[in-house]
C-alpha cells in the first residue's frame, strides 16, 4: 500500500479512495468505519490500514450531519462574556453535568452569550437544542428568539413563559432557611449581597423601584427567600458572581462602623468571600462580629482557615438533569420538569452576635 499516492497536501482524502486501496467497495468501506454490518475482522483491518496510509480520518462529520438532519450542536447559552463564565464553579460544574449526557448522542456544545452584544447568533446558530442558563436577567428574549426557530429548549433555573421544559433549584426556601439559621442565632440586623438584578447588571444599593423592576429569577427568588425571614434588610447589588464584587458590596454596607449589620447573607459563595475579605480589611472578625452566609457549595480558593456556612447546591446534577432532558427531546419525548434541593452546610463564618 505504501506505493499508492496520497490525498494532496490540503485535499481531504475520501471512503472511495480507502475502498480503492483496501480493494473493497464503498459501502463495505463505511460499514468498516461504522463498527456494523457483516464485515470480517481482516477485511476492517484492511481498510482502515488504507485509511491510515491515506490519512483519511473517516467520514466528513458534516455530510453525516446532513443525512441524520442535524448539527450535531447543542447550544449553551449564558448571562455573561465567557471568560467571566469560567471564573465560576458553578457554570463550569453545569456544562460539565450537560456534556457528560450529550456524549450519548455524540454531540458538541456551543456556548452562547446574551450579554447583547452577539444576540444574533442566538437566531442563526446552527444547533440541535438550546440549553438556557437561567440567571440571566434577559431569559424571556432569548426564549423568544429561539422558539421562533422551533429548537427544543430546556431552561436551569430562571421562569420562562409557556411550555419550556425547566430544570428548578429551591432558591426561596433554601435562601430562607440560612436566613432563618441566623434569625435562631439571636441576629436581627441582617444585610444581602445580590447577585444582578437586572438586565444592566448595575451595582449599587437595591431601592424599592429597583427591586420592583427586577428581571432576574434567580436573584428574586433568593432575595425573597431573605426577606421572608428579614424583610427590611438592606442590600447591595453585585455585577456578577465574583469574589472583588462581594468586596465592593460589603465594604459598602460595612462603611458606617456605628450602622453595620451583624451578619450578611450572600447570593453565591464567591461573593461570600469577597465579604469576609472585605470584613478582614476592615479589622472586623468573622464569626465574632459579622456572620457570613453563602449560597452554591464550590471550593473558593484562599478562604481557609474558614469553612463557609452555605447552601450547597447539587450544580453537575443539574446540568445532567438538562442534558439528559434533550436527549429525549431530540428523540421526540417530552420529559417532566425537575427541581432539585440544596443542603444546608453550617461552617465556622456563623455564630451569635457580640451585641
Amino acid at each position: 500500500m505504501s506505493d499508492e499516492p496520497k490525498a494532496p497536501p490540503g485535499v481531504r482524502p475520501t471512503l472511495a479512495a480507502v475502498a480503492l486501496l483496501a480493494g473493497v467497495s464503498n459501502s463495505t468501506a463505511s460499514l468498516a468505519f461504522s463498527g456494523t454490518g457483516p464485515v470480517s475482522d481482516a477485511t476492517r483491518e484492511r481498510v482502515l490500514a488504507a485509511a491510515r496510509e491515506l490519512n483519511y480520518a473517516g467520514p466528513d462529520p458534516r455530510a453525516r450531519s446532513l443525512r441524520r438532519g442535524r448539527s450535531g450542536i447543542v447550544g449553551v447559552v449564558i448571562e455573561e462574556h465567557v471568560r467571566d463564565a469560567f471564573r465560576d464553579p458553578i457554570k463550569i460544574a453545569l456544562l460539565d453535568g450537560i456534556s457528560q449526557e450529550l456524549a450519548a448522542i455524540d454531540a458538541g456544545l456551543l456556548i452562547l452569550t446574551d450579554t447583547g452584544e452577539a444576540a444574533g447568533r442566538i437566531q442563526d446558530a446552527s444547533m440541535d437544542a438550546v440549553v438556557l442558563i437561567g440567571c440571566s436577567p434577559r431569559l424571556d428574549e432569548s426564549v423568544a428568539a429561539l422558539r421562533q426557530r422551533g429548537i427544543p429548549l430546556v431552561a436551569i433555573e430562571g421562569d420562562p413563559s409557556g411550555d419550556v421544559m425547566t430544570i428548578g433549584q429551591d432558591n426561596r426556601e433554601a435562601t430562607r432557611l440560612a436566613a432563618q439559621h441566623l434569625w435562631d442565632l439571636g441576629h436581627r440586623d441582617v444585610a444581602l449581597v445580590t447577585l444582578p438584578l437586572d438586565r444592566d447588571r448595575i451595582r449599587g444599593s437595591l431601592t424599592s423601584d429597583r427591586e420592583a423592576l427586577g428581571s432576574s429569577n434567580t436573584t428574586m427568588e433568593r432575595l425573597a427567600g431573605a426577606r421572608d425571614v428579614f424583610p427590611d434588610a438592606a442590600a447591595f447589588t453585585a455585577r456578577g458572581s465574583f469574589v472583588e464584587e462581594g468586596t465592593l458590596a460589603a465594604h459598602a454596607l460595612l462603611a458606617d462602623p456605628e450602622n453595620r449589620p451583624t451578619a450578611i447573607i450572600a447570593q453565591s459563595d464567591l461573593l461570600a468571600a469577597g465579604v469576609i475579605r472585605a470584613a478582614e480589611e476592615l479589622g472586623i472578625a468573622v464569626p465574632a462580629d459579622l456572620s457570613v452566609v453563602g449560597f452554591d457549595g464550590v471550593r473558593v480558593d484562599g478562604l481557609w482557615p474558614y469553612d463557609l456556612t452555605t447552601l450547597v447546591q447539587p450544580a453537575v446534577e443539574k446540568g445532567r438533569a438538562a442534558g439528559a432532558a434533550i436527549v429525549e427531546m431530540l428523540d421526540g419525548e417530552m420529559p417532566e420538569p425537575i427541581s432539585f434541593t440544596s443542603e444546608f452546610h453550617t461552617g465556622n463564618t456563623t455564630a451569635p452576635p457580640s451585641h
